[in-house]
């Protein structure tokens, strides 16, 4: 089982990123799709899922109207899309497959710094 987010960078106040989780080893379509964030010295915090057909999605209070999660279950990938970032958005943000089993990706930092 592998979870590979890539996507992650510096980018400024106010811009945009789009965050990519590739799934493989594990009957994608079947899980929920996660993500989480974690900044220095703060708790893990959901951003954002999605369920197993993409049908339903959910939101952090943080990510409600800028960022949007999506899935491909054709190529097994799930992406986040954030806009308008803000300085408080700076974390490592991690992908999560959650069915009968939870499996995670190793992170990909996100900095929104000028």
């Amino acid at each position: 089982v592998q979870l590979v987010e890539s996507g992650g960078g510096l980018v400024q106040p106010g811009g945009s990123l789009r965050l990519s989780c590739a799934a493989s080893g594990f009957t994608f379509s079947s899980y929920f799709m996660r993500w989480y964030r974690q900044a220095p010295g703060k708790e893990r915090e959901l951003v954002a899922s999605i369920s197993g057909t993409g049908g339903r999605t959910n939101y952090g209070d943080s990510a409600k109207g800028r960022f949007t999660i999506s899935r491909d279950n054709a190529n097994n990938v799930v992406y986040l899309q954030m806009n308008s970032l803000k300085a408080e958005d700076t974390a490592v943000y991690f992908c999560n497959a959650l069915s009968i089993y939870s499996y995670w990706g190793q992170g990909t930092q996100v900095t929104v710094s000028s």
